[in-house]
């Protein structure tokens, strides 16, 4: 898995049916090699034209390779028959028709020398849906034994939240799931803008600063949080949130307390309450971000670990998940999670001796 945030590979073994069973195995993380993360920074957005993707494509490819290898390495013991590809998305755009990921699944099958299944995204948003979040199904195989109505949410990049009810321990489609608004992008680009690092370590300076309560109110009457979910969003579509103008430290917290705040509002849209929330992606990383997560939802936020899960590994797991229901021809998306008009298949399946 290529996340949104930009920050490197994740890899993650996961025995499973594709439906009820889920055994976690290892797991891996290989940060991006700085220059190479620059250039995949400058082709977010772009179009076929752009002469850079086949480039960085083919890098990106051979970088997941790479990444395999090591995981092989380090765990010799850990087979796996089956490789789910996601690639990473340069261009998210389904009220046109359009998603983009980044990524030659034939090319990983012959480096690799197992199968991969890649696309995964491209029929949902032919079909009519959002293409996005895929991950919800697998979260509701996940919480099939915790207590309900439960909400899991992604803080990549941008922020996605599950929401499960509790007819989905019966089989049914109780499942809500939706992009909430930005994850860690503002506040990582306005860190690396100002400062040239990654990202806002441990929240330091959130927790320094003082957040704008009018530029938050502003900012939540953009025309994206009244739309009724399922819906989804491309990583760059909030840039400008806030003027630079601000110092450092109040513009990490404005944009914090931001994140939070469209979270707290998309919980407007889910049929009941939540018991509790759980947090997975890199943003559970951040006290700051967690404390305002806290503050606006009331009710317990805790990371997944706290559930037993591993939230370095969970999207990677997620993709495993989706390609296995992919060969057994399973939907990868409910019209509940990304307003497809129907349960939609998905998936391309790349042969290793293709």
């Amino acid at each position: 898995m290529s996340g949104t945030s930009l920050d490197g590979i994740d890899v993650a073994v996961l025995a499973t049916d594709g439906e009820r069973r889920v055994v976690a195995g290892p797991a891996l993380t290989l940060p991006y090699p700085g220059a190479f993360r620059e250039r995949l920074r400058g082709v977010l957005g772009a179009t076929e034209k752009n002469p850079d993707v086949a480039a960085v494509e083919a890098e990106l490819t051979r970088l997941h390779a790479a990444c395999v290898a090591a995981f092989r390495t380090r765990h010799p013991e850990t087979a796996f028959d089956l490789v789910g590809f996601h690639g990473h998305t340069i261009l998210h755009r389904p009220a046109e028709r359009r998603t983009w990921q980044i990524g030659d699944g034939a090319l990983l099958a012959r480096l690799i020398g197992v199968d991969v299944v890649a696309d995964f995204r491209s029929a949902d948003v032919a079909a009519g849906g959002e293409g996005a979040p895929l991950a919800p199904l697998y979260h509701a195989a996940l919480a099939a034994d915790l207590a309900k109505p439960l909400a899991i949410l992604n803080l990549g990049g941008v922020g996605n939240a599950t929401w499960i009810g509790p007819g989905a321990d019966e089989g049914s489609d109780d499942i809500l799931a939706f992009d909430t608004g930005p994850g860690n992008a503002l506040i990582d680009d306005w860190v690396r803008r100002r400062t040239g690092r990654e990202a806002d370590i441990d929240g330091a300076l959130a927790l320094a600063g003082r957040a704008s309560a009018a530029h938050v109110a502003s900012f939540l009457r953009h025309k994206y949080f009244a739309r009724k979910p399922p819906k989804s969003l491309d990583r760059d579509e909030f840039q400008g949130a806030i003027s630079d103008d601000f110092e450092l430290a109040d513009g990490a917290a404005t944009l914090t307390e931001i994140t939070a705040a469209a979270v707290a509002e998309a919980s407007r849209h889910f049929p009941a309450a939540p018991r509790e929330w759980l947090i997975c992606g890199g943003g559970r990383h951040n006290p700051a971000l967690m404390a305002a997560l806290a503050r606006r939802l009331e009710v317990s936020v805790r990371p997944v670990e706290a559930a037993g899960w591993d939230g370095d590994a969970l999207e990677a797991q997620a993709f495993a998940y989706l390609a296995v229901r992919s060969v057994l021809r399973l939907p990868l998306s409910l019209p509940s999670t990304t307003g497809a008009p129907h349960p939609t298949r998905g998936g391309r399946r790349f042969p290793a001796a293709g």
